[in-house]
């Protein structure tokens, strides 16, 4: 990381904390596009959810003074200075599918659009990754007991991976400062991942976001004044998964690197969706049943709610990060202990749900 980066970074950081400001106040055009509570939400009174267009406009803006820079030779070190023709030709990539999906997303947002072509579009999106982009996960190591090769199956399950990676960031989307803290944390840790790896252009673009989501934050933070909307969280769902398989393809990080960053969204959601399939409700309804729902819905708050969630976020990182040093044995262990404590939390998740039934 060099001093060019971290400009670049202050200045989507700004940009983003300013954008959001101006969205967000009742003279913006886009105030009227608001999130009316209903069955699914944990708030009760609308509230803008135009922060992604802050939050994407900020990255973009960043990244044209990054492209200026270049061209008038003042930027010598940010994002495109020592990388390969591929792997810029793969940044650009991910960043013109972040809009095209960015778009529908905002379609979405605005007069809504039928769920067969928002999946479609994520569908679509997914595999451009895969065959446009040329990156896929082939192998899961698993330390100690061997690695599985995915094989022909490799490009299906990296897509299937990538689409789930985009809606589950939408459905986590749903509690003050939840999925702005993820962004921001999720993504430093992913960075600082990339650093260490060497893979330089990915440590700066997700810096960049970092920066776009930290100036939003401040408007996010309980009680939320603004939401990102669908344009935010399939957004950045679409560009932690993208960035994440292109790290694993590089060879940068582990597979496990990302999962271990990004599961506090992808146990909830994942444990969430497969507790209703069982339970034979239809997944596709809204609901108020992930944990950090059902904790806020128990009487601990959306504050210490969102900020047990931090807590839990920085952990699972400082694992992440932890586990790119760490030889075979260790790292078998981590993933162990890291089952073990969601094992844990989702049964005190029952027990906090079950003292307030008794308290009531």
């Amino acid at each position: 990381m060099n001093l060019e980066n971290l400009v670049v970074a202050a200045f989507v950081l700004l940009s983003s904390y300013w954008l959001t400001r101006c969205l967000s106040s009742p003279s913006s055009r886009l105030f009227y596009l608001l999130d009316y509570p209903n069955e699914r939400s944990l708030h009760s009174h609308p509230t803008p959810r135009i922060g992604g267009i802050a939050i994407l406009g900020s990255l973009f803006a960043g990244l044209l003074l990054v492209y200026a820079g270049r061209v008038s030779g003042w930027l010598h070190g940010a994002i495109w200075s020592h990388f390969d023709s591929f792997q810029i030709q793969q940044i650009q990539w991910i960043l013109l599918l972040t809009l095209c999906i960015a778009v529908v997303s905002f379609a979405d947002d605005r007069v809504g659009v039928s769920p067969g072509i928002r999946f479609g579009v994520h569908a679509v999106v997914a595999c451009s990754v895969v065959f446009g982009v040329g990156v896929k996960i082939d192998t899961i190591a698993i330390p100690l007991l061997g690695t599985w090769v995915l094989g022909d199956a490799s490009a299906f399950l990296t897509a299937l991976f990538l689409m789930w990676i985009v809606n589950l960031y939408n459905f986590m989307d749903g509690m003050d400062g939840f999925a702005g803290g993820m962004t921001v944390l999720g993504f430093a840790f992913l960075s600082g991942s990339a650093w260490i790896g060497g893979h330089e252009a990915l440590g700066a673009l997700a810096l960049f976001i970092v920066a776009a989501a930290g100036g939003f934050l401040v408007y996010n933070m309980p009680p939320a004044k603004v939401f990102m909307g669908d344009v935010g969280s399939i957004s950045l769902g679409f560009l932690a998964g993208a960035l994440s398989v292109v790290g694993i393809s590089a060879g940068v990080f582990d597979v496990w690197v990302p999962i271990l960053i990004f599961s506090p969204f992808i146990m909830d959601a994942t444990a969430t969706l497969l507790r209703r399939l069982f339970q034979g409700k239809k997944i596709w309804l809204p609901h108020r049943e992930h944990y950090y729902q059902r904790l806020v819905l128990s009487g601990w708050g959306r504050k210490r709610t969102v900020w047990m969630e931090y807590v839990l976020m920085c952990v699972c990182g400082c694992g992440a990060i932890l586990y790119t040093f760490l030889g075979d044995g260790a790292r078998l262990i981590l993933l162990g202990g890291w089952a073990v404590l969601y094992g844990v939390l989702m049964v005190g998740v029952r027990m906090v749900e079950k003292k307030n039934s008794q308290d009531v």
